[in-house]
């Protein structure tokens, strides 16, 4: 990517999620005052004067990494280090220099990498006393609050100064959010498509809590992979961080142009969750893959995938409108092809269709079968055209569109799919009468 990679690397509890919120400008890490809460690299995309950058949030480094977690995420921040353009190492200015700051600032230096020193948690900067912190001799300390933003204006200023030259403004990525419940291989998936282990991956259920970004390129197109922690039922929520995490899941696919939902495939029906959370990317309007992990290790005959995608048909009619994809992340079988179905579904997603062809299908189609009439009004549908894109939206207009019953708009929405597919995308058929300007 031509937009430089910014990391912010630290001890454990020093604010190095706070500040990348404040940063960003949303609450886009959870932040939490039990350590360890950040395990991932989480990217997001920031801009300050005129200059985009890429932010990395990365997990607490520990002085002696012998548990498997802490040694997975101390690896996780190596790796963000070694990826990063400028690395800001952040301290706590209330708790003073910590001996694991000195360890935290070998890795720095062994980088030979440049970095800024930030001292965080400076809420009052001339009441607080960051001045300990020369001793590491890494240079100025910077103080910065990320809970009341004071010094920040000041930090973004000399860290956009870091940043290499170039790598302006770049066009907006397509954002892709691999979602499904917990422990069905999202992050293991991810890391297969990048080709490196990106994100952390454990045989326990959660391991993900954020909602990870992961751009990527293929095909000469810009895509962000949104790795996100597992929805789970209600009323398995019981703790804060779980419940932040699928609140964030939720936003992930409001905020993304596609969904991938991962299901296992050593389930014998599709779970009820499962089905909530396509429904979920359906009806907020997303493009919809559905991609069944752990293939290889399935029974199975040559028709075992076609039983398996008609029962998921059944329990949710609109999936057959969905591609399916079986796959392994396990042994790469079958998952590079996912991002060729990520083209066709985008390209179907922006189809358009001239309102000279939306006109003769409808034509054809009420050809075939009238709208049932109404008590004393009559239903004529008129003409109707493509109103939007992503999703695609087709408006009927007719002289009582209010009349017009819900299982002929079925009946549109279902000819109108077999005339253009739109397939991977919800498509939106809406009554209106004629006479007024076309609205989605």
């Amino acid at each position: 990517m031509s937009i430089p990679v910014v990391a912010l690397v630290g001890r454990p509890n020093v604010g190095k999620s706070a500040l990348f919120n404040r940063i960003v400008g949303q609450g886009s890490a959870i932040v939490s005052d039990e350590a360890g809460t950040t395990r991932d690299r989480h990217f997001a995309r920031a801009d300050w004067n005129g200059r985009d950058f890429w932010l990395v949030d990365t997990g607490g480094i520990v002085e002696d990494a012998q548990g498997v977690m802490d040694k997975e995420i101390r690896r996780q921040v190596e790796v963000a280090i070694g990826e990063a353009d400028v690395l800001c190492f952040i301290v706590d200015a209330i708790a003073g220099l910590h001996p694991s700051d000195r360890r935290v600032l070998e890795l720095l230096r062994q980088s030979r990498k440049p970095f800024l020193l930030v001292a965080n948690k400076a809420d009052d900067p001339r009441a607080t006393d960051f001045y300990e912190f020369y001793e590491l001799g890494a240079g100025d300390p910077i103080p910065v609050s990320a809970t009341n933003g004071k010094g920040s204006g000041d930090f973004l200023d000399t860290l956009v100064e870091a940043l290499p030259p170039g790598g302006g403004n770049a066009p907006e990525a397509l954002r892709i959010a691999i979602v499904g419940r917990p422990n069905v291989g999202k992050s293991s998936f991810v890391n297969r498509l990048v080709g490196e282990n990106r994100l952390v991956v454990s045989d326990e259920a959660g391991t993900t809590r954020d909602a990870i970004d992961t751009p990527f390129r293929y095909h000469e197109r810009d895509f962000i992979l949104v790795d996100t922690a597992g929805l789970r039922r209600q009323s398995k929520i019981d703790d804060g961080i779980e419940f932040y995490s699928s609140l964030r899941t939720r936003r992930a696919i409001e905020q993304s142009d596609l969904c991938i939902l991962m299901i296992d495939a050593q389930e014998e029906e599709i779970h009820h969750q499962d089905l909530k959370i396509a429904s979920m990317a359906w009806d907020a309007g997303k493009g919809l893959i559905l991609v069944v992990n752990k293939w290889d290790l399935k029974e199975k005959d040559d028709k075992t995938s076609a039983r398996f995608q008609k029962k998921v048909n059944e329990k949710a009619p609109f999936t057959k409108w969905v591609p399916f994809l079986f796959a392994s992340a396990l042994t790469g079988q079958r998952v590079s092809k996912v991002l060729d179905l990520v083209l066709e579904v985008e390209s179907e997603r922006n189809k358009r269709v001239s309102t000279s062809q939306v006109n003769d299908a409808l034509e054809r189609i009420v050809g075939r079968r009238q709208p049932p009439q109404a008590a004393g009004r009559e239903v004529r549908l008129l003409y109707a055209t493509q109103v939007e894109t992503a999703p695609p939206t087709i408006a009927v207009f007719g002289s009582a569109p209010d009349a017009v019953e819900d299982h002929y708009v079925r009946y549109l929405h279902n000819s109108f799919r077999e005339e253009w597919g739109f397939i991977g995308n919800p498509l939106r058929v809406i009554m209106r009468r004629a006479g007024k300007a076309p609205r989605p």
